[in-house]
Parts: C-alpha cells; structure tokens; sequence
C-alpha cells in the first residue's frame, strides 16, 4: 500500500473524497435518481406496487351496513360490483394523480344537454340540465311527457361545479344509456347562469333540492325519482335526506365522497403542504365564481375580503357566513355538517367513499351512524381520489359510476323503494281546513298490534267508553272479554242499587223528620 495513502498527515476526510472520486459518475446519477423516485412514490403517495403485490387484499370493496339491514340484503348483496374489488389505472395509481387528472382531463364522453330554467319562489334561477335515454340512444332531444314513467335522476353536484365537469358527464351519460332520464341541477350562478335573488348556495343549503324535487314530482308524477349527490353535493344531500325523513319522494339515493363533518374537513384541509395546494387552488375556484357575481357580492358580502382570501376558511368568513347569517365560520360548519342527520336518513341510501381522499378525509366517516342506520350501506375504498376512480389501461371509465349505476338499477326493481309518506287533511267547502276528529267517519283505526278497524260515526250520535273499546278490538275473543266486561259493570251497579237502597230509605225518612219538627212545636 502507498506510504503516502497512510501518511499520518493525510486526513481521514480527504481519504474519504478521494475514494468518492474513484467511483464512476454514472453511478450517482443512478442513486440520485432512485432517491427521487422513492421520494416521489411516497409524496404522491403511488400504490402500483400495492396494487401489483397485494391486489386481492387491497382492491377489495369494504361494505359497512347493518346486520339486519333490508337494504344490504335485498339489494347491496345482488350487486356484483360493490362485492368485487377497485384496481386503479396503472399510470394514474395516485390519489393526487387522479384527482388532477379529472379536473383538467378526465377523458369525459362528448354530449350535449337540454337546458330548462327553473326560478324559485325567492327569485333565484336553477339550471336544470337534462340528458334522456333517447338523446344517448339516437340523438334526438324529445320531450319527456307528464305520464312518462322512466325513472329520473336527480344529479347535485360539488363545489364549483357544473353540468359541464367531466365527472358529470361520465355519470350523466353512463346513466342515461342504461335506459334512465338524468337532470343536473346546478347551484345557483353556476352553469353560466347569473344569481338572479339575494341567495347563494353553500354547503348546507338543502331549500334549492327541495323544491326541484316538488317540481319535478309535479311535472313528471309517473316517473320514480333518485338523487346523486357528489362531494359538497352529497352533504347537501345526505342533510336533506335527514331533514325530510319520510316526506321526501325521493325513493333511493347514493353520496359519492362526501365531506360529511365540515369542520374535521376544515382542519384537515390544512394539516399538510399537498393539502394547503388542494386548499388555495379550490379558493381560486371560489373566488373565481366571486367575480362572476361581482355586484351581488359587493353589496351583500366583504368583497376587500373575498379577493384577499388565501383559503376556503378566509372565502366562507368574508362570503359565506355574512350572505347565510352565520355567526361564525365553525358554527356554518357544524350546522352545515350532514353527520348529525344520518340517524334520520329514511330512504335506501348507497356511500362511496375513498379511504385516500386528498379532498374529504377519511376521519370524518361517520362509520357507527352508517351502521346505526337501516337505511344506508356505506362502502369504501382503499384507493380512488377525489370522485374520480378511474379503471383500465386507458381510464376511460369511472368505477364509482359504474357502482352506482347498478345500484339504482337493483333498487328500482325491488320493492326496497322509499314511499313518500303524506299527510292528507280534508278541506271543508269554504276552504277552511279542518283538524282529524274521531267524530267524522268513516275512518281507521289503527291498534297497537297493526290491525285496522274501520269505524264509522255519526255527529248526532255519542257512544260509551265501552262501545269505543269494542270498536278498537278485532277478533271474537277481544269482543267477548268486552261483553263479559260490561256484564259485571251491570251486575256491579244491581248490586249497588239494591245495597243502597235502605241507606237511602233512612236519609229520605230523617230529613223529611227533621223538617215536621218546626211545625209541631208552634202548633
């Protein structure tokens, strides 16, 4: 070995860079890109390997429900695609690699809607979108007729967006051609529709599904009406649903990546650099719809505010919670959050979410209220974005599309179906209307144990306690445990008649003597 290698004076550090030198430079460049690549795997948290190695274990579709839940048997366990498994486009097998890839791609299918305006009672104006079955399978825009009996479905979309989105038209299009009428109904000043009230729509705004729905109830009253609600458009959906219960008419429904709690959204939203990016690009978004309504938000709103906002948090405290008459931004959160009306929800109601949302995280799943609930199936994934879950080498197709499609196709041919509950109150002739009396007839009477009885009363005519219990029972074994009943009622009264009557021959004697006293002493 040289001496002058084991020179004392060498330093062990210059010992060090020599031997570096010796090392070809093709060989870092090879470490440093294998660094990066692991660097890069991880933030855009890729999953191809997962998919790859563990493709039975991972891509399986997890189904929440309840064990005793009419909806998972009747009509979740026909479904093939909610029971098979979810394997992301290889290239886009990203969270964040999907979710960009929709927004500014999506490979959307190429359509054209009919439009119909819809204004509400406060003034505002609703896009109403429509696709047919007809328009996919022959291209002619017909008309559909009042007594047309082809179930219709009901789109909401998400934040800021419309009609025109490519995660729409996937869903419009894919729907239609299973044979189905879809209608988008897009939030108000979007759609390229101007705000025409003092109203805006926010994440808790339910009053604009509300009243499509009774229109569209009204217009086309043969046909059986579903709801597809997608991001912030499945919150509003999921707290319609609670809030209406068994009034809605609705007869089934399906939230595709809801937020669900507003406010563990909020600071998620904020916890990471890829979530800050997602944050400030969806306030560029809010702002930008801001300025189409520039007037409006002038006058009702903190426009200083708005233009300076730097998150969703800084949009809904300027905009937001001053046009909604929120007192503050967590309050417009937690009144606005759909978790609190799950309990509630009466209608079959399917959740997809992905367990690596960018957008809507995972921690606000209210996994114990899905499974409370009779009503709702809620099924996860472990990969997919933010409502977009492509599939196949090319991602021409979404799975969740495809999922929802064969739901609502299984449910519309059960008898699994919500059925509007009303309640109907007779009018008397002048109009007025008249409160339910048990006076009136005929009418049912319900008993505990489910048996109806129809009675039928007459004004004039005043019955006992006993002759109401008889007409409340059913059976011949109720009836004569009533007759056996009043049979003693009688013998109690003989009974009670003749032990009293010496008790009353003494009180009539002693008064009648105590009045002749008066009489004989003047005498």
């Amino acid at each position: 070995m040289d001496d002058s290698i084991l020179s004392s004076s060498s330093s062990p550090y210059d010992l060090l860079f020599q031997a570096l030198l010796l090392i070809p430079i093709r060989h870092y460049l090879f470490a440093l890109f294998l660094i990066w690549s692991v660097f890069f795997y991880n933030f855009l948290e890729f999953h191809f390997l997962g998919d790859t190695i563990l493709h039975y274990f991972k891509c399986r579709v997890n189904l929440i429900y309840n064990p005793d839940s009419p909806l998972y048997h009747g009509v979740v366990s026909r479904c093939r695609i909610l029971h098979g498994r979810y394997v992301a486009t290889p290239w886009l097998a990203s969270p964040h690699l999907q979710t960009c890839f929709l927004n500014f791609n999506g490979l959307p299918p190429v359509f054209s809607y009919s439009r119909q305006l819809f204004r509400a009672s406060d003034g505002g104006t609703i896009a109403l979108d429509w696709l047919t079955n007809s328009d996919v399978l022959d291209g002619s825009q017909n008309e559909i007729l009042k007594e047309d009996k082809t179930p219709i479905a009901v789109v909401i979309p998400g934040l800021t967006s419309d009609s025109s989105s490519a995660y729409l038209k996937h869903l419009a299009y894919n729907t239609a051609k299973t044979g189905w009428n879809v209608v988008i109904s897009n939030h108000r000043g979007l759609g390229g529709v101007s705000v025409t009230s003092d109203r805006f729509y926010n994440a808790g705004w339910t009053e604009d599904i509300r009243v499509v729905l009774g229109h569209l109830q009204q217009e086309y009253p043969m046909a059986p009406l579903f709801a597809i609600g997608t991001s912030i458009g499945a919150n509003v959906l999921v707290k319609y649903l609670g809030e209406e219960g068994e009034k809605t008419p609705l007869r089934g429904a399906v939230a595709i990546c809801s937020p669900w709690d507003l406010l563990i959204g909020d600071r998620f939203i904020c916890r990471t650099l890829k979530q800050k990016l997602y944050d400030k690009a969806l306030t560029i978004g809010l702002q930008g719809y801001a300025q189409l309504h520039e007037p409006q938000y002038t006058r009702l709103a903190n426009w200083e505010g708005i233009k300076k906002s730097r998150s969703i948090r800084d949009f809904d405290n300027h905009a937001t919670c001053i046009v909604g008459k929120f007192e503050t931004v967590d309050t417009y959160y937690r009144k606005s959050s759909s978790t609190q009306y799950v309990g509630n929800v009466a209608v079959p109601l399917l959740c997809i979410s992905a367990l690596d949302d960018p957008l809507c995280t995972k921690e606000a799943i209210p996994w114990d209220e899905c499974r409370a609930n009779k009503n709702i199936v809620l099924a996860t994934t472990n990969h997919g974005g933010h409502l977009a879950f492509f599939e196949g080498l090319t991602a021409s197709s979404l799975w969740w599309v495809r999922a929802t499609n064969e739901f609502l196709c299984t449910l519309s041919c059960s008898s699994h179906m919500h059925v509007q509950k009303i309640q109907e109150r007779r009018s008397s002739g002048s109009g007025k209307e008249e409160e339910p009396s048990i006076n009136q007839g005929p009418y049912l009477n319900i008993t505990e144990d489910g048996l109806v009885a129809a009675v039928n009363y007459e004004e004039t005519t005043t019955m006992s306690e006993e002759a109401t219990q008889v007409s409340n029972q059913t059976g011949p074994k109720r009836k004569d445990d009533v007759i056996k009943r009043k049979r003693s009622i009688w013998l109690l009264g003989y009974i009670g008649v003749v032990t009293g009557f010496p008790l009353v021959g003494m009180l009539i004697n002693y008064l009648f003597r105590k009045k002749q006293r008066p009489t004989k002493s003047k005498s």
